[in-house]
């Protein structure tokens, strides 16, 4: 009888296990953004401008991700998750981008994440200016805003390339704790197509 019940709870076991695993295996594929082609595979794009817009396109798979369009709202409210769903509890931007004086970004937004309480956190969370606004829009007009000097905080190419790599509240994207699905590839594979974008002559896709 004893040996009846291990064969039971055996397979109890093996069962619970066969019923997990595509829970898990979905848990792994939601923390995975996907991934990037190396700058590389565009090295075959004989023509200087066909090359840029390749490489543009395979970075805006980063800049079109949730974890980058939530920053970039196309209104005052910011949002939140992989549905862009409006922030909750209600907050607006206010005059720089930290939240208005009485709700500001770094009252609940703390240095790191809080994955407890799944908040994410950076010493510099807030959002993009609204001349930033990236919702709504088409990676083509997303590409020409992002080289309007006017629109994008004065940076001069070399100042947005060094934005893209090297910022670490853009690299939060591929950190965004529990529960979110992070950009795809890495910062350090997304700043090499940024950068061999630029060098192509930074071309825009054309629409």
């Amino acid at each position: 009888m004893k040996k009846k019940k291990n064969i039971h709870a055996g397979w109890l076991v093996v069962a619970l296990l066969l019923l997990l695993a595509p829970v898990a295996a979905s848990a792994q594929e939601a923390a995975a953004g996907g991934t990037l082609k190396p700058v590389s595979e565009f090295d075959k794009i004989a023509d200087r401008q066909e090359r840029a817009i390749a490489l543009f396109n395979e970075a805006g798979k980063v800049i079109q991700s949730p974890r980058c369009l939530n920053c970039h709202p196309a209104g005052e409210r910011p949002t939140q998750g992989n549905a862009l769903s409006p922030h909750q509890p209600w907050v607006v931007r206010g005059n720089d981008g930290f939240g208005a004086a009485a709700m500001r970004c770094a009252t609940c937004h703390q240095a790191a994440n809080y994955d407890v309480a799944r908040v994410p956190g950076h010493p510099k969370w807030h959002l993009a200016p609204l001349s930033m606004a990236w919702q709504g829009r088409t990676l083509a007009q997303i590409c020409e805003q992002i080289k309007d000097k006017s629109r994008n905080d004065n940076m001069d190419m070399a100042k947005l390339v060094h934005h893209m790599a090297e910022d670490s509240l853009v690299g939060w994207a591929w950190q965004p704790g529990a529960g979110r699905t992070s950009a795809p590839g890495s910062q350090k594979e997304f700043g090499a197509l940024i950068r061999a974008w630029a060098d192509a002559g930074a071309f825009c896709p054309r629409t």
